[in-house]
């Protein structure tokens, strides 16, 4: 019976600290949110947009009629999982290392993520670290999301090292590796990462 009261109590403990750490008064989800908000402010509100502003900017990067750099900030696994192909990648913890890879201040950068929570995160510390040219990908006035989310909803193509394209109409299978396009212009954030393989 001790060992049935123990169990039950060490279980009533364990839910009660997890409710109250998980309560929308917890100090600290309300400072990174608070947090987010300040460092999101400092985007313009020009430089917000959306998932269909970022597929015209891919289509112009592809076609070689744009330098602009197309900044997925998700992580590798997400990455590697399938991207957008041509995109750069830097996982969005690792931001402080784009000055060490983008060295232009008015470089043209198209920051996105999953769905725009990092990418605002990113786009105002490179604000911050002194960019000009810095777009972010957000959800649009219809709800759709920012990022890898509202790229997929709408039906544009990803791109995997394995696999080769997906979009709408399904998969569309390529001896591996991928052979990228865009891959003069883009930026990867540690040397052999998965998606190095031009296409000539």
């Amino acid at each position: 019976m001790k060992k049935v009261v123990a169990v039950f109590m060490t279980l009533a403990f364990m839910f009660g600290f997890a409710a109250l750490a998980a309560a929308s008064d917890n100090p600290l989800v309300d400072g990174e949110k608070a947090f987010h908000k300040e460092i999101s402010g400092l985007i313009p509100a020009d430089k917000l947009k959306t998932i269909d502003d970022l597929y015209k900017k891919w289509e112009e990067v592809i076609a070689g009629k744009s330098k602009a750099i197309l900044l997925d900030v998700r992580t590798h696994p997400e990455f590697d999982a399938f991207h957008v192909e041509g995109s750069s990648h830097i996982h969005a913890g690792h931001m402080y290392t784009i000055p060490k890879k983008i060295k232009d201040a008015e470089a043209e950068i198209w920051v996105f993520c999953r769905t725009d929570h990092r990418a605002k995160y990113v786009g105002g510390f490179l604000y911050k670290y002194g960019y000009k040219n810095v777009y972010v990908v957000v959800k649009d006035a219809q709800g759709v999301d920012g990022g890898i989310v509202g790229w997929v909803k709408k039906g544009f193509p990803v791109v995997n090292y394995f696999f080769g394209y997906a979009d709408k109409n399904g998969v569309h299978y390529s001896q591996p590796p991928l052979k990228e396009r865009n891959c003069d212009n883009y930026i990867r954030e540690f040397e052999s990462q998965r998606g190095e393989t031009c296409g000539k």
